[in-house]
């Protein structure tokens, strides 16, 4: 065993934190990842055109965080932080390179499948290949559908997916398909999304009597790249279909209104089954709004007030929204500024499991802040992240404080003071220079050498747009 389960006491103390102390088992977690969703994309964070009822409602009847950020601006290392509990500084995956994520790396699932949960995964993973230590399969999920490398995942309609690592053929057709599956389809019979979706509502469904974790991390609203400014692809434009914008805009917001319905479906399902207040779900994305697929973030203010989208260390690229929702165990109506990441997840999920993580993580739990429990809440002494694409870059958070540096390790340290000037647009270096030096001893301290030399080569690399 790679984690310590605890005792009855310590079970039971975690029990109390629910409202349900009857309850015989730990909750269950549903956990949905979107891919390139703007923090200003739903309409509980500001957005007026793009119609999102059911999160908005989720948000209503739970809890919606403001200072939630990835784990990285990017895809492939947003996950590693996701899955690892380990900052940018020390988590394996770095950059969208596609190595897997090594056999003796511990997983949040693995934590979650020890502690008797059933463990699911549907959509994307990019950590890991067909054949590698890295799959899903590997890392603590008895079960995986969708997509292993991040630039299949780019094709809404692939003509394959992966059942664990085993192939399964779909009716689409790909001409040109790429050696990872990815291209523009010229027969389009069956949408991932779609796909994906069924996969995770039969798992809850099979799984309703026993403590389960399904794990969501789907590939909308990312862009097809290989489809250039068609590349917002979605079966119909729905409501939006008669609206005077581009096309792209229209297919951006009919993928997010997707979602939308999409996560309905599973409340729903919850609900059939009675398991609404056994279940935890939340709702994030995993980096800012993009800019490609002929997309442009700023049409619906995608990230809000925020600077920057995808691959910036300016907030717009990482912060992003996430929403929580356990009926008759988070209140309902919370809103709530504690600053908090992906890492952070790994606690929450042992806490709620009732197992202890290992030590040496960048995680605080951050369940007593969604309980109502505010007190006992630990708050991190700083976030940080980093960047491995062209010159690179790397950023902390400590407080009202942000700091970013680029280049990576050698450039001049910019600081803004996020309460006051939540857009990061006046540097205060100059004018605090006490603070900008805990910044770049901050991000001295969080930065370890890769174990991989590929991530210290990265940032002189030209990358292609898009690959996450």
């Amino acid at each position: 065993m790679r984690l310590l389960l605890l005792g009855l006491s310590l079970f039971a103390s975690c029990q109390s934190l629910t409202s349900e102390a009857a309850n015989q088992r730990p909750p269950n977690i549903v956990f949905v990842v979107a891919d390139d969703l703007g923090y200003g994309d739903l309409g509980c964070y500001g957005q007026v055109e793009i119609k999102t009822p059911v999160l908005d409602q989720m948000a209503a009847e739970g809890a919606r965080f403001t200072d939630f950020y990835a784990g990285c601006t990017v895809c492939a290392p947003s996950r590693s932080v996701l899955m690892t509990g380990k900052h940018m500084g020390r988590t394996y995956i770095r950059g969208n390179g596609g190595k897997p994520l090594p056999a003796e790396e511990l997983t949040v699932a693995e934590l979650l499948q020890e502690a008797g949960y059933a463990t699911g995964g549907f959509g994307k993973w990019g950590l890991g290949f067909p054949g590698s230590v890295g799959v899903p399969t590997k890392q603590g999920f008895d079960e995986f559908f969708g997509f292993l490398s991040q630039h299949h995942a780019h094709n809404h309609y692939p003509s394959f997916l992966f059942d664990g690592e085993e192939r399964v053929e779909l009716s689409n057709v790909v001409p040109k398909e790429g050696k990872y599956g990815q291209g523009k389809a010229s027969v389009k019979e069956e949408y991932a999304t779609d796909l994906i979706f069924e996969r995770a509502r039969g798992f809850i469904t099979e799984h309703a009597d026993e403590p389960f974790f399904c794990f969501l991390p789907i590939t909308v609203p990312h862009a097809n790249n290989e489809a250039g400014k068609e590349g917002m692809e979605v079966p119909s434009y729905g409501e939006y279909a008669d609206k005077e914008w581009k096309d792209p805009e229209k297919g951006y917001a009919a993928m997010v209104s997707n979602i939308d319905a999409e996560v309905g479906s599973i409340l729903a399902l919850l609900r059939e089954l009675g398991l609404e207040e056994d279940t935890l779900v939340m709702f994030t994305s995993d980096n800012g709004s993009h800019s490609e697929g002929g997309y442009n973030p700023n049409f619906f203010d995608s990230n809000g007030a925020l600077r920057g989208n995808k691959r910036s260390l300016h907030d717009g690229g990482i912060r992003v929204p996430l929403i929580a929702r356990w009926p008759g165990t988070v209140p309902a109506g919370v809103v709530t500024d504690h600053i908090s990441y992906f890492g952070d997840f790994f606690e929450t999920a042992a806490e709620l499991a009732g197992v202890e993580a290992p030590e040496g993580l960048d995680s605080v739990s951050f369940l007593p802040e969604l309980i109502g429990q505010g007190e006992r809440q630990t708050e991190h002494d700083y976030l940080y992240w980093e960047f491995h694409e062209w010159e690179g870059a790397e950023a902390v958070r400590f407080g009202k404080w942000k700091a970013i540096r680029n280049p990576i390790h050698s450039g001049e340290v910019k600081l803004y003071d996020l309460v006051n000037d939540l857009g990061e647009w006046k540097d205060l270096s100059g004018d605090e220079p006490e603070v900008a030096a805990r910044a770049a001893m901050l991000m001295t301290e969080a930065h370890t050498p890769s174990v991989h030399p590929m991530w210290l080569l990265d940032h002189e690399k030209p990358q292609k747009k898009g690959e996450g």
